[in-house]
């Protein structure tokens, strides 16, 4: 049986054309199948969805739920630290708050966190003990038996 695949991540987010303008910015495209409260942007291999918050609690039927959080993180993988440091820099000008500026990570690599303006947590890093394929994607190492 082969590992599910996500396909789509989505965020609750406040105001949907902001959202869109700050990941735009951050170089995902929106679909021409975007709506006012719902959008959906295309990125290698997945899907954004930003998705009004109200209308995303009133769907789930879990009652309110805390924008942002902390026990989840995105991330995104570079190829060497100074592409982290580059894409880090366009967060906060297309406006994320800064968490932690990119720096040595105490496990070989190097990494910053941010946060969109919605508060979703947002990882950038390099990791010396993994390769990125052409397209970006992580290859991981080989797993031991």
């Amino acid at each position: 049986m082969n590992a599910a695949r996500i396909s789509l991540v989505t965020l609750g987010v406040e105001d949907v054309a902001r959202a869109v303008a700050f990941y735009a910015a951050l170089g995902w495209e929106a679909s021409p199948d975007s709506v006012e409260r719902t959008a959906f942007m295309l990125g290698e291999g997945v899907v954004l969805s930003l998705w009004n918050r109200d209308d995303m609690i009133a769907d789930g039927g879990e009652g309110d739920l805390p924008p942002g959080s902390g026990s989840m993180a995105l991330a995104v993988n570079f190829e060497a630290p100074e592409a982290v440091d580059a894409f880090y820099a366009r967060a906060l000008k297309a406006g994320a708050a800064a968490v932690k500026h990119p720096q040595k990570a105490f496990w070989g690599g190097y990494s910053g966190n941010f946060r969109d303006p919605d508060g979703h947590l947002w990882e950038v890093a390099h990791n010396p003990f993994w390769r990125l394929d052409d397209a970006g994607r992580v290859i991981l190492p080989p797993f031991k038996d």
